[in-house]
């Protein structure tokens, strides 16, 4: 498996023989070998060309651009060379039939609630102050079953979430009230570390999508549209829970991140670059994480979980064998 490597600093990223050079504006050089990479993600103010752009993709490497702020722009995907046309047939299939992507959407949104509820019973475990969240996020998640359009089960995902945000005031315990979530743009510190984690998830999805034949732009909860990969939008609602929330959690409860690692901007709240530097280095020690997989009889990490997801719909959608999603059962 290969590594990722982050630029923070501003220069020029450019091909240098078999590697990608790193040149920073004081004029300091570093070499990154290509073999041993797999994504790089830029958060400085990088100058690159074509010619760098085309040894990425000849060598399989994704790009994801942040803006100065820290907020995901999008991805640089190279041209996929694990294509299959018969997997892309039938996952197109699976979109136009109503009943068939309904049945995929649900069963996301049910394994995303499952992880969510468990979140909710694993900080319950010190009290019960969670009861009545734990109670209703329930309740919501069976009528997912009774839904008979995305619309629908959107609405109800909608709710799991406005209760389960509420219950991070509980959770969370440094003194911050939070009260809604909103994305575009981030309102408070909550807010733009869940916007952060998002993105780190959504862009190490898409990169285990790109390790599969899985087409990225279709989808079955997200509506497909132009300029996004909205299946990665799909799989990231599962491990959103599991390894963006239970990070925040972790960081603000050991108070790692606090109100001073942000910074503000009229109406907007960022992370300042040393804390995105802090939570990425957290992002991946997480990501190496082990559980004992009782199905490949062995440890696999939380990184490949994901990857591990992409060929469980990949079985589904050729008939081999039915959906079943990743749930957390610690």
């Amino acid at each position: 498996m290969g590594e990722k490597f982050y630029i923070f600093k501003n220069g020029v990223l450019s091909r240098k023989d078999n590697n990608i050079r790193m040149t920073t504006k004081e004029g300091d050089i570093k070499d990154i070998k290509s073999e041993v990479v797999d994504e790089i993600f830029l958060f400085g103010e990088i100058d690159l060309n074509t010619k760098l752009l085309n040894f990425l993709s000849q060598k399989g490497i994704i790009l994801h651009i942040f803006n100065y702020y820290g907020f995901y722009s999008g991805s640089y995907y190279p041209k996929e060379t694990n294509v299959s046309g018969y997997l892309v047939v039938n996952q197109v299939k699976h979109y136009i039939d109503e009943t068939l992507r309904l049945s995929i959407a649900k069963e996301i949104l049910k394994t995303a609630s499952s992880n969510i509820y468990r979140n909710l019973r694993y900080y319950n475990s010190r009290g019960s102050e969670l009861d009545d969240f734990l109670t209703e996020i329930d309740s919501l998640s069976k009528k997912l079953d009774f839904a008979t359009n995305i619309n629908q089960i959107m609405g109800i995902e909608g709710n799991i979430r406005k209760k389960y945000y509420s219950a991070w005031n509980i959770i969370i315990n440094q003194d911050i009230e939070f009260t809604k979530r909103t994305k575009r743009p981030p309102d408070n510190m909550i807010n733009s570390l869940i916007s952060f984690a998002n993105s780190l998830i959504y862009t190490t999805t898409l990169s285990e999508i790109y390790k599969t034949q899985l087409n990225p732009t279709i989808s079955y909860l997200h509506e497909p549209g132009e300029k996004r990969f909205s299946l990665s939008l799909d799989i990231s609602e599962i491990f959103k829970p599991l390894i963006a929330d239970r990070m925040i959690f972790s960081l603000l409860n050991k108070n790692k991140i606090t109100i001073d690692d942000f910074d503000e901007e009229s109406n907007f709240t960022y992370l300042k670059e040393n804390s995105r530097k802090k939570i990425i280095e957290d992002y991946d020690i997480r990501l190496e994480r082990t559980i004992f997989h009782k199905e490949l009889n062995r440890d696999v990490s939380y990184r490949y979980l994901i990857r591990l997801e992409c060929y469980k719909i990949i079985k589904h959608i050729i008939g081999e064998k039915e959906y079943s999603g990743f749930r957390i059962w610690w």
